[in-house]
């Protein structure tokens, strides 16, 4: 199925950017609530929503368990909106993720401390972040299938990489809210009230970017899958249809997930802990250094993913796999020099190898299963590996530095996983070029066989 390419259909283009913009703003909205609770788990959480302790890594071990809370919300929403997404549509179900996302993140800046209401507070602080994994994990593969169904065959990689450019859009926007917050207000005055504003202004982003999706329509290769499921009772959908039809699919997105989800979170959260905590740099002065580097990674992005097109997902792929095994060794002796300019380098080599694991995913995992079940089949290859992935690595680095006092186990952690992600690489399909209807067509063929066996063994 690998080899099968067709022409790319004529492509309303304007459209087509109509679709992008759509999707990349409710997924700018939906990962700057998600960062901005991953920096305030670092910065604000640890110290106002957990009881103090001696242990200067205690509270933040604490806040990075109850933002691991949402990775686990993840795969559940996943399948719930995969689902109902393969049913009913990838726009109606992204209106839905994206308010309820908007919700939980402004009630959020209305939690009480832990000063306040005792354990009351981390309580509440768990919910809601249950809550926002849980619309998370259906946001992300319902907002790449609406392009990557709009896009044309040859340029689906660039296309679809857009949406995965809007990531560090969101993580740049609350980095540079939270930064200028706590660079105008006092230390007391950020972590009293100042931190709730990042969160309550969540309000304008949310109705910005629900409006624009109110403005698009699904594919039509997915409106007619549609109407062939609602007519066939033998054709089926959902998240157990795809474990039963495409297990291989799903365990080699599980694996191409891995090592990019964990070294996403060491690169943009555990290194604020490095820098701030073990290496006693100013927060205003780290957070500018990550919003440097978000900048770097949302350019790049797009250019990897037109890459992935020409010369194939494998190579590039791989290529960000081995390097992301090389880059703890090479940064946090960087990180130690102290010099901003050295620090700022190691943060964007860091992203930048994230960025040829994470900007052909959407392409990647679009290609590897039918329309029928496609939204099920992404967001659940996609968010269960969060669980064992990104949701831990900040709290296994953590761990790590404050037992042994050392980068070096960490960097040993990370090129462990790239290890796992090399072996998902080299096991995959090159799929670059192929037509997202001939993958149906060999689906429908599929079941069409099985049905007739099925016949024919009942009439005996």
């Amino acid at each position: 199925m690998a080899d099968v390419t067709s022409p790319d259909a004529p492509a309303k283009t304007s459209g087509l950017r109509k679709v992008v913009t759509a999707s990349m703003a409710g997924t700018i909205v939906e990962w700057y609530e998600f960062f901005l609770y991953a920096t305030a788990a670092t910065l604000v959480f640890g110290s106002l929503m957990f009881p103090p302790s001696d242990d200067p890594y205690a509270g933040i071990i604490a806040a990075f368990i109850t933002y691991a809370v949402g990775f686990v919300a993840r795969p559940l929403g996943g399948i719930v909106f995969g689902h109902f997404g393969d049913k009913y549509g990838r726009k109606k179900l992204l209106q839905v993720a994206i308010i309820l996302v908007g919700v939980a993140t402004f009630l959020m800046g209305c939690l009480p401390t832990f000063q306040q209401v005792g354990y009351l507070a981390p309580i509440l602080l768990v919910l809601l972040r249950f809550a926002q994994g849980f619309a998370v994990g259906g946001e992300w593969g319902g907002g790449v299938l609406l392009v990557a169904e709009h896009s044309p065959d040859k340029s689906r990689g660039f296309w679809s990489s857009f949406p995965q450019a809007a990531v560090p859009i969101g993580n740049l926007i609350a980095t540079i809210v939270l930064l200028v917050l706590s660079r105008t207000l006092s230390n007391d005055d950020f972590l009293a009230w100042g931190w709730r504003v990042a969160f309550w202004l969540s309000v304008v982003i949310v109705a910005v970017g629900y409006y624009i999706r109110t403005k698009i329509t699904d594919a039509p290769i997915f409106l007619e899958v549609q109407k062939e499921v609602e007519a066939k009772d033998e054709v089926s959908y959902g998240v157990f249809e795809v474990l039963k039809r495409y297990p291989r699919g799903i365990l080699t997105a599980m694996g191409l997930r891995f090592a990019e989800n964990i070294m996403y979170y060491l690169v943009v959260t555990f290194s604020i802990v490095y820098l701030q905590k073990y290496l006693e740099m100013n927060t205003g002065e780290v957070l500018g250094m990550i919003a440097i580097a978000h900048v770097v990674h949302m350019i790049v992005i797009p250019l990897v993913g037109r890459l992935s097109d020409r010369i194939g997902r494998k190579p590039v792929y791989g290529v960000g796999a081995i390097a992301a095994a090389a880059w703890g060794f090479v940064a946090f002796p960087m990180f130690n020099t102290k010099d901003p300019v050295i620090i700022v380098l190691a943060i964007c080599l860091g992203l930048v190898i994230h960025s040829f694991m994470y900007a052909p995913q959407p392409a990647i995992m679009s290609e590897m299963f039918p329309t029928r079940m496609r939204y099920s089949g992404v967001s659940f290859g996609y968010q269960v590996t969060s669980i064992i992935a990104g949701s831990l690595a900040p709290i296994i680095a953590t761990d790590i530095l404050s037992k042994t006092g050392s980068w070096v186990g960490v960097a040993v952690y990370l090129a462990a996983a790239a290890a796992i992600t090399l072996v998902a690489v080299f096991s995959m399909r090159e799929t670059k070029g192929i037509s997202l209807r001939e993958i149906d067509r060999v689906d429908r063929e599929r079941v069409a066989a099985e049905t007739a066996a099925i016949k024919v063994s009942a009439q005996r």
